[in-house]
């Protein structure tokens, strides 16, 4: 399918960790930007980090030193590692390419952080 699909979130009490995953059958998945993106209940959708064909990465200020972006291209996947999460971080998390694509936007997985 050309859309992305995200799996690996749930529930996480503050200070955990998850690792998200995110895969396409689009098989020039090694040439594209990648980003992550979320979007909190009542916020718009805010970009998170990006990870270039390159392997140059970016993050939000949010972010910053505690996610980490990365990719295996001989599986067509894009992980978000996330470390020492926040309740702020609860949101809907997206990947698409960066700068996103419209039509392949997926359904998202969903991250809650709370104890």
């Amino acid at each position: 399918q050309a859309q992305f699909v995200e799996s690996g979130g749930g529930l996480v009490q503050p200070g955990g960790s998850l690792t998200l995953s995110c895969t396409t059958s689009r098989t020039r998945f090694r040439f594209y930007s990648m980003g992550w993106y979320r979007q909190a209940p009542g916020k718009e959708r805010e970009w998170v980090a990006k990870g270039t064909d390159g392997g140059r990465t970016t993050y939000a200020d949010a972010v910053k030193g505690r996610f980490t972006i990365s990719r295996d291209n001989t599986r067509t996947t894009a992980f978000l590692q996330m470390n020492g999460l926040k309740p702020e971080d609860t949101a809907v998390y997206y990947c698409n390419e960066d700068p996103p694509r419209t039509a392949y936007w997926g359904q998202g997985t969903q991250v809650t952080v709370s104890s």
